[in-house]
């Protein structure tokens, strides 16, 4: 009896531990999957429209063009590497937001000395179109350092600029992961299973104690 009651036990604690075991790899799992869904990646990494992104800006021109609709100007930027590297893209900014770049515009057209901080600029990716994409070229050679050798045209435009500028006027949407949806159900699942075993094995536990002392007290 002693025997039997011991292997129960140890079926017990092992259920428990198994129970633990995928808990915490459901959890590391749901942890990687949810900085992988919310980690936010630079405008060179992103692949579509859908993603939210950003772009480093160590230089700003003025207003090259503006939406009235929209209320949102259209900028040239530069983004430099630690290499030294230096790329140029299109950001569409709301027009109210002007003095929060106005200190990198200044520094850029070297009407101050002081370099400010850069700025990160997130928003989507918005694909161009043949309007916008003909006053860039129109454009971009005012802003472009003196030392810059490539004409921007047509043929080359998408090489350098990419088909697509930054807009920061559209705000952050919260998308629905299937992954992380998958990952939070079964991690759930798990813990509601582990906790009826612990809840049932008291019970059980507890039954057995009072059938075990009722006896005790038959048997006198």
């Amino acid at each position: 009896m002693k025997k039997i009651n011991e292997e129960k036990l140890t079926i017990k604690y092992l259920v428990i531990i198994l129970h633990l075991i995928l808990i915490t790899i459901l959890s590391v799992l749901f942890y990687s999957v949810y900085k992988e869904e919310n980690t936010i990646k630079s405008w060179e990494k992103v692949n579509n429209t859908k993603e939210y992104t950003y772009i480093t800006i160590n230089k700003m021109s003025e207003s090259f063009a503006k939406d009235e609709e929209q209320n949102k100007t259209f900028h040239f930027v530069i983004e430099q590497e630690d290499t030294g590297l230096w790329h140029t893209y299109v950001v569409a900014i709301p027009a109210d937001d002007y003095d929060k770049f106005k200190k990198i515009i200044d520094y850029s057209y070297e009407r101050t000395t002081e370099k400010p901080k850069e700025i990160k600029a997130y928003g989507y990716p918005v694909i161009a179109d043949n309007n916008l994409k003909d006053l860039v070229i129109k454009n971009i050679s005012k802003f472009l350092p003196k030392e810059n050798e490539i004409t921007i045209d047509a043929s080359n435009y998408e090489k350098y600029l990419t088909n697509c500028y930054l807009d920061t006027t559209i705000e952050k949407k919260e998308s629905f992961s299937l992954k992380l949806a998958v990952c939070s159900f079964f991690l759930f699942l798990m813990i509601i299973s582990l906790f009826l075993v612990i809840v049932s094995n008291l019970f059980i536990e507890k039954i057995y104690l009072y059938k075990k002392s009722y006896l005790k007290k038959v048997k006198r």
